[in-house]
């Protein structure tokens, strides 16, 4: 079975909060990480986002605390984090290591040594990284302004800015949710009242996320990060010692059946699963407050929530019509079509990914 730090990779709003919250009450052996290379993406000198760029919003980028922030120090964090001896458990947003809108990938300056290979601990890497690089891209240098893209070269499909050899010391597993509950969650995160704490002044399709779930996954099964065994299923193909399975979970199959599916993944990632990880105390809810203040007004739900169980009552799937009117009488016309369109636009990567999904052991779920 796979001891590697467990890397929970999902996209904005997925429930992904609560779902970490249960691995949260585990601190005797789990050591877990929130979301920690949005501080790459959205502050630091390797930025790959474009919220917080720009000379206007570089007193943000500052008063942030992570203007410094680059792709390795948070790696030489992660490392730090297991120095206990603890596992490390990590939930993040998989475009923070995805250049935005399909933008070909190169990998990230601090993590790139063209004579040495790539190490995370900015040790000898006398391996062959496997790069290959033109006369114009030898000598990479300091990102400019704006950072992306850099000046260094891109792996082979690899659609991150992380090198595979990093990747791949990584227990991925995947985690998603119905673009028509997670897209209009995020738009509410962007406007009037709720934007005044989470400082996301504009929604942004490019920021859904699905698209670069699906081609990280992707990456991930076409080079033997993950599978081919597949997390649930009797196909023939059992994971080897070391191996790590395929394992996809939705967030509606988690809410409809939280111990099923939990149960099944814990199995997955080898954590013995108790029912007291659904219940959290006093001391759970403090290290869960302390753990989400920087993404102010994003978490308030799973901050608040005492425990995951499962969602008493079903209620039937709207129409596109009555979703659409939902939205409008919310957000108006123009937020409603923003909407409309980014769910449609992400619909066939979350389908694509449920294929894959863990299925409830709950058959009334």
């Amino acid at each position: 079975m796979s001891s590697k730090p467990v890397f929970v990779a999902t996209h904005p709003r997925a429930c992904s909060t609560a779902f970490e919250r249960v691995f949260m009450t585990r601190r005797n052996s789990l050591q877990c990480v929130h979301e920690p290379f949005g501080d790459a993406f959205y502050y630091g000198p390797e930025r790959l986002g474009s919220r917080f760029e720009g000379d206007e919003k570089a007193k943000e980028r500052e008063e942030s605390g992570f203007s410094q922030s680059t792709f390795k120090t948070i790696l030489d964090r992660l490392d730090r984090e297991g120095e206990e001896g603890k596992r490390v458990f990590i939930k993040d947003i998989t475009h923070y290591l995805v250049p935005p809108s399909k933008q070909d990938a190169r990998l990230a300056p601090s993590l790139y040594n063209p004579k040495r290979g790539v190490d995370t601990n900015g040790g000898a890497n006398d391996g062959d990284s496997g790069i290959v690089l033109s006369d114009s891209q030898s000598h990479p240098g300091t990102p400019k302004n704006p950072p992306f893209p850099y000046s260094t070269p891109s792996e082979p499909n690899n659609p991150t800015v992380i090198p595979k050899e990093i990747l791949e010391k990584f227990h991925f597993t995947f985690l998603i949710r119905h673009p028509r509950n997670a897209i209009p969650s995020y738009y509410r995160c962007c406007v009037p009242p709720l934007v005044e704490k989470t400082g996301f002044h504009e929604f942004m399709p490019s920021e859904a996320g699905y698209d670069e779930l699906r081609r990280v996954f992707d990456y991930c099964k076409d080079t033997g990060i993950v599978g081919p065994a597949v997390c649930g299923e009797q196909s023939g193909a059992e994971a080897n010692n070391g191996q790590v399975e395929i394992c996809v979970i939705d967030a509606d199959d988690l809410l409809d059946d939280p111990e099923g599916i939990l149960r099944q993944y814990c199995t997955s990632i080898n954590v013995p699963f108790c029912g007291e990880m659904l219940k959290w105390n006093d001391e759970d809810q403090l290290v869960a407050k302390e753990a989400f203040e920087k993404w102010n007004g994003f978490h308030e739900d799973a901050i608040h929530s005492t425990d995951l169980k499962p969602r008493q009552h079903h209620k039937a799937p709207k129409s596109d019509e009555q979703l659409f009117a939902d939205w409008k009488e919310k957000y108006g016309q123009k937020g409603a079509e923003i909407i409309r369109d980014t769910v449609a636009e992400n619909v066939a990567d979350y389908e694509y990914l449920k294929g894959f999904a863990i299925k409830p052991m709950n058959v009334n779920a």
